[in-house]
């Protein structure tokens, strides 16, 4: 572990780091490890210290408790300070530099998905080179049912995971769908039986831990030919978010998720 590394003091994330395998475990285990502007900032330094530590060769993302990260909180000042502000904002500063890091980061990454994936949290695990997925984890994309459009890398990673079509009927609905569902679309790596996710993406990563150099070079090629131009496409759902933010009907959708109630949209 370089200095750097052990220097790091992480927001709402644990950190841990064994035979060349670092877990960054996400730590609000109460909201479902829903994400905050300072959480996101706090994952972004330590994914930054550990691509530069050598004595990390491969990484594992999870969450503690029954979720793996039910996505944006909607309780976070920081990132919506109200529902009038710029949504894009909030993409473009804590969203969009962790999640072009993550797409573009040449020690593998592992996804152990345990329970919920919802999302800015299934992009998360998305942006991941790997799933290993509980059997009873389950995912969405849930922007549309808030009245907004997606974001963290979705419209990015999806469609060239599971397919355009998939991918539309997943973002324009917004339905739950299970991990056996995942699996058969491609969006699982692996299932494993419930509670065992992290153990297994850990196994799975020391594979990767004990591997060449090379790898860092493949992923940079597979990230240049297979994916294009990432910045780009993360500019491009910042500004589709934008417009949507300006919306009453996200307005409606907040107020209804805060009201626990079944929003009414007037496509307006």
């Amino acid at each position: 572990m370089t200095d750097a590394t052990a220097a790091l003091i992480p927001i709402d994330h644990r950190l841990a780091i064994d035979a060349g395998v670092a877990t960054v475990t996400l730590d609000r285990p109460a909201a479902y490890n829903a994400l905050t502007a300072d959480m996101l900032e706090s994952l972004l330094a330590t994914f930054r210290a550990l691509a530069k530590d050598p004595d990390v060769r491969a990484i594992v993302f999870t969450g503690a408790g029954k979720g793996f990260c039910s996505g944006q909180a909607l309780n976070d000042r920081r990132a919506l300070p109200d529902e009038h502000a710029d949504i894009s904002i909030a993409v473009v500063e804590y969203y969009n530099p962790l999640l072009e890091l993550l797409i573009t980061y040449e020690k593998p990454t592992i996804a152990a998905i345990n329970g919920v994936a919802a999302g800015a949290g299934l992009g998360l695990a998305l942006a991941c080179d790997f799933r290993i997925v509980a059997e009873d984890a389950v995912f969405t994309t849930a922007f549309v049912k808030i009245g907004l459009a997606c974001d963290a890398g979705t419209t990015l990673l999806l469609p060239r995971i599971a397919g355009y079509a998939v991918a539309l009927e997943l973002c324009l609905t917004g339905e739950r769908f299970d991990a056996q569902r995942a699996h058969a679309l491609g969006l699982a790596t692996e299932l494993v039986p419930a509670g065992a996710a992290a153990s297994e993406a850990a196994a799975f990563a020391r594979r990767f831990a004990e591997g060449p150099a090379s790898l860092a070079f493949v992923k940079r090629e597979l990230v240049r030919n297979g994916l294009g131009d990432v910045r780009a496409a993360l500019a491009f759902e910042a500004e589709m978010q934008a417009a949507a933010g300006k919306t009453d009907d996200f307005r409606e959708g907040l107020a209804a998720f805060n009201a626990k109630r079944p929003p009414v949209f007037r496509g307006r």
